[in-house]
């Protein structure tokens, strides 16, 4: 994945409009874009768009955090319809995750589904707390399809007037939930994806966004508007030099009978070198280029 396009689960209109926006996976939310009074129609609705899917993206639901009490009612409903995922906010660490993955274990065996289908893409940084227990996703379940971060529930969490300073950049605490974030993907060994740019009307600021972020190592970008996807895709889909040189670099290895080190372009590349150019082309077969 490279682009996840959320979409209100209780607007159908913006549910079919959001299909041909070419985003990898779209995310039904029944979470914050959806009031209390609308949770029980949303659910509705985003069953019923699940059951008639077309289209190649795939299909995740946000469900209520588990502190709500409505986490159950959201899967009761969605899972008879076979999501690919659900995504977790507030999740304060594996524990939460490795909760929710019982649950969808039970929701499973009573829908007829392979045990482990359904993958767990957990928000991570939503609360103060939760931030201090990145690290605790690695190992707590198989089903890890990433690991994300939020910035706008954070900042009412700790006070915070504003997430960025007046040069667009990260203030500390958010700076940090960032930068903890690539690191408990990193330890999972799941894919780092990055946080929605709010500012949907100015992409100067959105394609800057995206290149940092791919540059610091997330693959994948979560969009709030569908005229972010193909900003996002292209950010993160390798370019023909990047997967021209991944390829050389892993020849050069194979070339080696085993060695620790190769020569690439008349430089010296090690084992790091070959762990990325090995990831690059794997983000490229994703996305039909190798």
């Amino acid at each position: 994945m490279r682009s996840l396009l959320f979409v209100p689960a209780d607007s159908e209109r913006k549910l079919e409009k959001a299909l041909h926006a070419g985003a990898d996976a779209l995310i039904l939310d029944l979470e914050d874009s959806v009031a209390s009074s609308r949770k029980a129609e949303a659910r509705k609705i985003a069953a019923d768009f699940l059951a008639t899917r077309a289209g190649p993206a795939l299909l995740y639901i946000r469900v209520n955090a588990l502190g709500t009490g409505l986490t159950d009612e959201d899967l009761a409903a969605v899972m008879p319809a076979r999501p690919d995922g659900i995504m977790l906010p507030k999740a304060e660490g594996g524990k939460d995750a490795t909760v929710l993955s019982a649950k969808l274990r039970v929701h499973e065996a009573e829908n007829g589904l392979e045990d482990g289908a359904t993958r767990i893409l957990p928000i991570i940084t939503e609360t103060a707390g939760a931030v201090f227990l990145a690290g605790t996703f690695a190992g707590a379940t198989e089903r890890l399809s990433g690991l994300t971060w939020g910035a706008e529930d954070l900042s009412a969490d700790i006070g915070a007037r504003a997430t960025r300073d007046e040069a667009g950049r990260y203030t500390g605490a958010f700076s940090l939930a960032r930068s903890i974030t690539l690191l408990a993907a990193g330890a999972a060994d799941v894919p780092a994806i990055d946080t929605v740019f709010p500012a949907f009307r100015d992409m100067e600021g959105f394609c800057r966004d995206c290149a940092e972020a791919e540059r610091d190592g997330f693959t994948a970008k979560m969009a709030i508007h569908p005229a972010q996807v193909p900003i996002i895709n292209a950010a993160f889909t390798p370019s023909e030099e990047a997967i021209d040189h991944a390829r050389r670099v892993v020849a050069a290895f194979g070339e080696t009978g085993g060695s620790g080190v190769a020569s690439v372009d008349g430089e010296m590349v090690d084992r790091p070198h070959l762990v990325r150019a090995e990831r690059i082309l794997a983000r490229a077969r994703l996305a039909g280029l190798a």
